[in-house]
């Protein structure tokens, strides 16, 4: 909980940013990853493959 300190408000990292950041974060960064490289792959099998 914020705390009045000397006229100013105290908080935590984490009351500051309103959410922890979880393993979801995490996971989409991952699979958004191997989706993009996945597609690359594909698309230089089609087009540039001779």
């Amino acid at each position: 909980m914020a705390k009045l300190q000397d006229e100013r408000i105290v908080e935590t990292a984490v009351e500051a940013r309103g959410a922890e950041r979880g393993p979801t974060v995490r996971n989409v960064l991952v699979v958004s990853l191997c989706l993009v490289v996945v597609a690359f792959a594909v698309v230089y099998f089609i087009y540039f493959r001779h």
